[in-house]
């Protein structure tokens, strides 16, 4: 048997994802048989694809042909740097979701367990399939079955009417990005018909043209990424998919969108332009900011989860813009530094993200419950999901020791480091951006602590709760995975960048892990020590220490002796759990503080309601701004052309007759 390349074990790694799902078919009643045998072994398939990415980074480039398209238009693939690094994010963060499918899907809830187990792994092959197209064709079709597969997964429990509503969104949404996708494509051909990357690669074309591109990439992709305007998908299909399609969605599908972005910016087109980073930093910011003003004001988890995967693409986005600014101006270093920041935040967010999705999936089966005004003091009933809950919520809020920290961190070095840019403007937009990024940074800590704190913390505000369980043992197995991802990526910084290193050297031309490396395995100091540094085993250690010291002074202290008493209550005699902050009222200042961002309907208490209440809705102002004025003349144009097309005979001829009759007149010398 010859020895196989790390292409072709990915390739047969795709094929063995649908075999999975296929097998699926052969009994798709059977629960047991898929759950605790098919989804096993998918997450094995997992397992074994971020293995072999893990080794291909830094390797030699890989390309292979497959002759299963069109006649004289085959399958073109690579593997280089860059899609081996996002192959590893889809491996690994795939293989604890799968395990914690095995534990947490039920008989009954929408599409047939085998149907879904089909739908699941053509959704993971298609993901794969993206990352190694090397052709435009190729492209399209993995980008579309990823497209197709998910919106299947995301309408399960299609019986419920607002899903379908959701789904239907996401997949036109999906497709006006597809779109955007492939006139970027034929726009890089330059018109020699040449639709491989390689081709496209070969193109010099003029900066109107590459601009073209690169905004109808940015668009294309961005549909897909939740940035805005074109995001409105996100906050409807993520709540809408059973949890552990919502977290492959967020902590995976989205970074393909980011790679597509990668791939044309610093590959395809080859020399970027300055303004290019400046938009991109603009939509960027935009984005996080909504988002993460979004997600502090709901009252849904999943919607607040879904909201602040908007804000972490925003962020991402920023980082590339930063990237593409300093590269243009030849500041390589920062540049390096800016875009390891980008792929040490896909790498975290694809981690904590999934890991807080499939909490909610765990909270959702043992209460019924997903508004978080029903529910509260969880951690006395799910001790497992709250803690583990607890590591992705200091992940995402950028807290050390774990691994938003270090990204986020990474991120504001970027900007701190920058110095004097060619334009005067620009050298004002940069502190103004690092000081959005810190807001944004900021608010993601409240959301964070509204998420944990209103889930688990408190009392419980409906008697049901009582009878919530705590996750079952596949359940944790993939929570604990994917926590210790955030651990691991949060404190050894420095050996996690040299594997990142090989991909930001293959856009940039220069790498960031020399420097880092030079101070030593446990400081992360991107430009010097003497500038600024991070030591990440040096907070665990204190953490842990402050711990275990306070164990120990509460049992070498504590008398033994016990009085129960009641709480202080600040002199208000009522402690029961109506007594306790909601949703609404814990997130009443950030609607204050930023009312006019939101679209907000109020409803007030009136002597005239025999149940007198008191409610808040907010809405995102670009539905009513954009998205229902379109909505509006798109049927205007439908309603004419059904009239059209609904007349008798005789006006059809009647409007042949006048036609003709034109014709000749302007025909006529």
């Amino acid at each position: 048997m010859p020895n196989l390349l790390p292409i072709d074990l990915l390739l047969i790694a795709a094929i063995a994802w649908l075999a999975v799902g296929l097998a699926g078919l052969a009994a798709p009643r059977q629960l047991l048989f898929i759950s605790k045998i098919l989804f096993p072994l998918g997450a094995a398939i997992g397992l074994a694809v971020g293995v072999v990415a893990l080794n291909a980074l830094g390797g030699e480039t890989q390309v292979a042909v497959l002759a299963i398209g069109l006649p004289d238009l085959p399958f073109h693939l690579r593997l280089d740097n860059l899609s081996a690094l996002f192959a590893l994010l889809i491996g690994f963060v795939s293989f604890g979701i799968s395990i914690f499918g095995a534990g947490y899907f039920r008989q009954g809830e929408g599409t047939a367990p085998g149907l879904l187990c089909l739908e699941y792994h053509l959704f993971l092959a298609s993901m794969l399939m993206v990352l190694l197209a090397d052709d435009a064709y190729a492209f399209m079709v993995a980008w579309e079955s990823m497209a197709l597969s998910s919106f299947f997964l995301v309408t399960t429990n299609h019986q419920h009417a607002e899903i379908r509503r959701a789904g239907f969104l996401y997949l036109l949404i999906a497709h006006v990005g597809a779109i955007g996708i492939l006139l970027s494509f034929g726009v890089m051909t330059g018109g020699a018909g040449d639709y491989s990357f390689n081709g496209m690669r070969a193109q010099h074309l003029d900066a109107f043209w590459a601009s073209a591109a690169y905004l109808l990439a940015l668009f294309g992709f961005g549909a897909k990424a939740g940035l805005l305007p074109v995001h409105v998908w996100l906050p409807e299909a993520h709540p809408a998919a059973p949890s552990p399609v919502s977290a492959m969605m967020s902590g995976v599908m989205l970074k393909t969108a980011i790679y597509g972005l990668l791939r044309v910016s610093f590959d395809l087109l080859g020399s970027p332009i300055w303004w290019w980073g400046v938009v991109a930093l603009g939509i960027g910011l935009a984005t996080a900011l909504f988002g993460v003003l979004y997600s502090t004001v709901q009252s849904d988890m999943k919607r607040l989860l879904a909201y602040s995967s908007i804000e972490n693409i925003g962020l991402i986005v920023v980082g590339i813009g930063l990237t593409l600014i300093f590269h243009v101006y030849r500041m390589e270093a920062l540049a390096a530094l800016a875009m390891t920041a980008v792929f040490y935040h896909c790498l975290a967010h694809a981690g904590f993200k999934s890991l807080l999705f499939l909490c909610t999936g765990s909270v959702l089966h043992a209460t019924k419950e997903r508004s978080l005004g029903k529910l509260g003091g969880l951690i006395h009933r799910m001790p497992w999901v709250a803690w583990l809950a607890l590591t992705g919520v200091i992940a995402s809020a950028g807290l050390p020791p774990l691994s938003g920290f270090v990204s986020e961190w990474l991120l504001l070095q970027s900007f701190l480091f920058s110095p004097g840019l060619p334009h005067p403007w620009l050298n004002m937009i940069v502190p103004v951006a690092a000081a959005l990024v810190a807001l944004v940074a900021a608010l993601a800590g409240f959301a964070m602590v509204k998420f944990f704190g209103i889930i688990f913390l408190g009392q419980m505000r409906e008697e049901s709760l009582k009878d919530a369980h705590d996750a079952g043992p596949w359940e944790r197995a993939g929570l604990v995975w994917l926590a210790g991802i955030g651990l691991l990526l949060g404190v050894l910084p420095t050996a996690v960048i040299q594997h990142i290193d090989a991909t930001t050297r293959q856009l940039l031309g220069v790498g960031l892990a020399d420097r880092v490396h030079a101070q030593g395995w446990w400081m992360l100091a991107p430009i010097s020590p003497e500038r600024a540094s991070y030591e990440p085993m040096i907070f665990l250690a204190v953490i842990a220490a402050s711990v275990l010291l306070g164990r120990w002074l509460v049992r070498r202290f504590y008398h033994g002796r016990l009085r129960v008493t009641r709480a202080w209550d600040c002199g208000y005699w009522f402690q029961g759990p109506r007594g306790q902050d909601t949703a609404e009222g814990f997130s009443q200042p950030i609607r204050r503080i930023f009312e006019p961002m939101f679209r907000m309907q109020r409803h007030f208490p009136t002597a005239r309601d025999e149940q007198p209440y008191y409610s808040v809705k907010v809405e995102d102002h670009f539905w009513h701004w954009l998205y229902l004025p379109l909505a509006k003349l798109v049927t205007g144009i439908s309603g004419l052309v059904v009239s059209l097309q609904g007349g008798r005979i005789a006006i059809y001829l009647l409007y042949s007759f006048v036609t003709l009759i034109v014709l000749l007149l302007v025909a006529r010398p």
